[in-house]
């Protein structure tokens, strides 16, 4: 297994670089390959503007076209092609990041905003009456899995059903499906570290154990069933999904997993 773990935390010392560097010492002494880019210590720039697409930005800049444009000719900043090269090595992603204000954290979402190019990502495939573009579990990342190692700082409780900050599958659903899943990429369940701000020592032995155990169950481990959106689900061009397919009282986006 090729496995990249794309890392998002400003401290070496923080709960979030053990669990990283922990994935990787478990997953090479597993016989795995395993790259990481560690996007503080790289100093990523999570901004997108005109520079990341240099001779072919349009004036007024047009984000998604000349992202495309500029892949197409391999004019795209060193930095995102090597990104974007990394992706296609590894056939397993690991996102290790804390959860801030309900997301990842800035500079995640900056590396996503900047690798995830029109046409390298999304903006593939057909148009047509039987087909909307190859995404939703088609695309140029299908065949790979991605698993969200997230610690967070409240308790369990917080992000259950009934808790006040929503359930934590909705919280990660703008993530899993339409970061991931879009462009093909298969999302596992979760890794989340509740109440991580008061990990001590003692418990962290349990966390690492538990953590290994996920590591070394990757390659074994069904994704989340996400519905494929041209493979009969969906009403096309609307692509609301059809009636009767829901279970019973299943609303939000719970509607987009299947069984």
């Amino acid at each position: 297994m090729k496995t990249l773990i794309v890392y998002a935390h400003p401290e070496p010392k923080s709960l979030n670089s053990s669990l990283k560097d922990l994935a990787v010492s478990t997953l090479e002494t597993a016989g795995h390959e395993v790259r990481v880019s560690d996007l503080y210590a790289m100093n990523w720039k999570a901004v997108v503007d005109a520079t990341d697409y240099g001779p072919d930005a349009s004036s007024p800049l047009k984000v998604a076209l000349d992202s495309g444009r500029a892949f197409d000719a391999g004019t795209l900043t060193p930095d995102v092609l090597a990104e974007q090269e990394k992706l296609l090595w590894a056939d397993t992603i690991i996102f290790q990041f804390p959860l801030w204000w309900y997301t990842m954290p800035a500079i995640l979402k900056g590396w996503v905003d900047r690798v995830f190019t029109y046409h390298f990502a999304y903006g593939v495939g057909e148009h047509s009456d039987t087909k909307y573009g190859e995404r939703f579990g088609e695309g140029t990342l299908a065949g790979r899995k991605a698993l969200l190692s997230v610690t967070v700082g409240g308790p369990e409780s917080h992000y259950a059903a009934r808790g006040i900050n929503g359930p934590i599958d909705d919280l990660l659903f703008p993530i899993h499906h339409g970061i991931l899943y879009y462009p093909g990429i298969e999302a596992l369940p979760p890794f989340v570290l509740y109440g991580a701000d008061r990990v001590t020592d003692e418990d962290y032995t349990d966390v690492a154990k538990a953590w290994e155990q996920r590591l070394l169950t990757l390659e074994s481990t069904e994704p989340i069933a996400f519905r494929r959106q041209n493979f009969g689900d969906y009403e096309i061009p609307s692509l609301h999904l059809k009636e009767g397919l829901e279970p019973a009282g299943r609303t939000g986006f719970g509607l987009h997993v299947r069984g």
